[in-house]
Formats: C-alpha cells, sequence, structure tokens
C-alpha cells in the first residue's frame, strides 16, 4: 500500500470515528457518566455488604459520601425537553416532572441516610443493611417508572 493510500484511509477512519458520536458535554453524556458513577459505587456498597467484596468500614463511608454527593447531580442533565439523541429515559420524565422530583428527592434521602449509619461506629452491617436496600429501592422506582430497558 502506498503511502498516499495510507494517509487516505487515515483521513476516512479520523472523519468516520468523529461520526455519529454523542457530545461528551451533552446533557445526555453527562447524565449517564453520573448514573454509571453511581451504579458503580452503589455495586461495591452492596458487594460489601453481600460478601462479594471484602468488608472495610472506612471504604464503605467514604462510598456511602460519594454515592451522596453523586446522587444530588443527574438531575440538572435532564433538559426542560427531551433532547433528540438516543436515551433511555422515557416520555415520562418530561411529562411527569412532579413525579420525576419527588423519586429525585427520594434517591437524595435514601443516600443521606445511608452517610448518616455508614458513620456510626462500630460498623454493623445490621444497620447499614436497611439503609443500602433503602438507597436500592430508590434506584428501582424510578428505573421502573422512568427508564426504557
Amino acid at each position: 500500500m502506498s503511502l498516499t493510500s495510507v494517509a487516505c484511509l487515515s483521513l476516512v477512519c479520523l472523519a468516520l470515528s468523529a461520526c455519529g458520536g454523542v457530545d461528551p458535554n451533552s446533557p445526555l453524556s453527562q447524565r449517564k457518566a453520573i448514573f454509571k458513577a453511581m451504579l458503580k459505587t452503589s455495586e461495591d456498597l452492596g458487594g460489601m455488604l453481600r460478601g462479594r467484596v471484602a468488608f472495610d468500614g472506612q471504604r464503605f463511608a467514604d462510598g456511602a459520601v460519594k454515592l451522596d454527593g453523586l446522587s444530588h447531580e443527574p438531575w440538572k442533565h435532564f433538559p426542560a425537553v427531551r433532547e433528540a439523541d438516543h436515551t433511555s429515559a422515557k416520555d415520562a420524565v418530561w411529562q411527569k416532572q412532579a413525579r420525576f422530583q419527588t423519586l429525585a428527592r427520594s434517591l437524595e434521602s435514601a443516600t443521606g441516610d445511608l452517610v448518616v449509619v455508614s458513620q456510626m461506629r462500630p460498623f454493623q452491617k445490621s444497620v447499614l443493611n436497611p439503609a443500602m436496600e433503602k438507597v436500592e429501592d430508590a434506584c428501582d422506582a424510578c428505573h421502573k417508572e422512568f427508564r426504557d430497558h
């Protein structure tokens, strides 16, 4: 293959890689990144409580704080009008904003409660488990109503 052919092929590949992507600064990309971070953090916490990951009290408490901070972030990345990009959010997010916001506040409350119990010493799974379940239930409630799986 000649140098000119390689250069042309490289330019075509570069141009195609720039097409069709979602803008990383778009509301969709922003909230997806936050939700992925929330999922990773909650999986780590749940894994510690369920024995899939070694329990580390300080790491759990730090994760609870991180999850609480993240739980307040994605909502500001839902624009007033549904964007044209492909999203897993149902139309109901925009049609039932009051309900959507209620469930968002429920998650924020649950993660706040998790932070409180994760600060108690000694760490007791009997106290941490119900708080973590409340967080997971809040996530599930919103997903069932507003996420298109």
